[in-house]
């Protein structure tokens, strides 16, 4: 009988350079995706050219016949992956996760148990947000409320300024490759820190990390992705507004805190440490 010869038809965005000691590989670096590439080159161009396409309007995404639907809304939906789905919707969750890592920084936004919801809008993953279980939180301490006495322990602080309202910062731990870390039109994936109060508090849901495609932002796609896990992280529960703790908001995570929350009427935002 004939032996039959599967491919792997699945596209590889891995880069190889034969280092030999040269100064110029002739590599450009594009300014939007920050992919490197050589122009001329046709598989490079082509490569290039994809990888640029799905950065900006997001990963395709052709459906599945089981999804887990959270959310609908009119520009889209939102699909929830759990750590227990089958291989392929965990794959496809990997992927994005990758793609959310030219933001956000490598090797920290999936850990065990996390849940992962893909926003789909016009047939590809335009967003993502990471949560995960957790038990305790902080509130964040602003120029509004009168800090604890400081300790031994205590941190040098200076002011952040997001629109209205003013932060102290830091305390909580920076991430290694700082100026990586940080949401892209939302939410958690902390680069800087802020202060916190002392004690903790109950907490059930952290958002890891938002990633909205560079071009679907100000689309309130993190809002939805939001609305999405407060609905659903718990079952038959759905969580305010303020019992949503992020983790070491950035300033582009802080934006989209205060619009989701803040401006709502919340009196407090919760944070909380990956490492916790």
């Amino acid at each position: 009988s004939k032996s039959v010869k599967v491919l792997n038809k699945k596209r590889n965005f891995a880069q190889l350079h034969l280092e030999v000691g040269q100064t110029n590989f002739m590599l450009h670096t594009c300014p939007v995706c920050e992919f490197m590439y050589t122009p001329g080159e046709d598989s490079d161009e082509k490569i290039h050219k994809t990888f640029h396409k799905h950065y900006i309007h997001g990963i395709p995404f052709k459906g599945w016949r089981n999804e887990r639907v959270v959310s609908d809304c009119e520009i889209g939906r939102v699909v929830l992956v759990q750590d227990d789905d089958p291989r392929f919707q965990q794959n496809k969750a990997r992927d994005v996760v990758r793609m959310m890592e030219k933001d956000l920084g490598e090797g920290w936004i999936l850990s065990k148990n996390c849940k992962v919801y893909l926003f789909i809008s016009s047939h590809r993953v335009s967003g993502c947000l990471v949560a995960e279980p957790i038990k305790r939180a902080y509130r964040m301490i602003s120029n509004a409320t009168k800090p604890r006495e400081k300790t031994e322990s205590s941190a040098t602080t200076t002011e952040l300024q997001f629109g209205g309202f003013s932060f102290r910062r830091e305390m909580m731990t920076r991430r290694n490759n700082p100026e990586k870390k940080g949401s892209s039109d939302g939410g958690g994936g902390g680069g800087g820190a802020v202060v916190c109060d002392e004690e903790g508090v109950d907490a059930v849901c952290g958002i890891r990390a938002i990633w909205v495609s560079r071009g679907n932002r100000r689309k309130r796609v993190g809002t939805h992705l939001l609305d999405a896990v407060r609905k659903s992280f718990c079952r038959d529960v759905v969580l305010d507004r303020c019992e949503l703790a992020f983790s070491e908001p950035t300033s582009d995570g802080m934006s989209l805190i205060c619009s989701y929350g803040v401006k709502k009427g919340i009196s407090h935002v919760l944070v909380y440490r990956t490492t916790d």
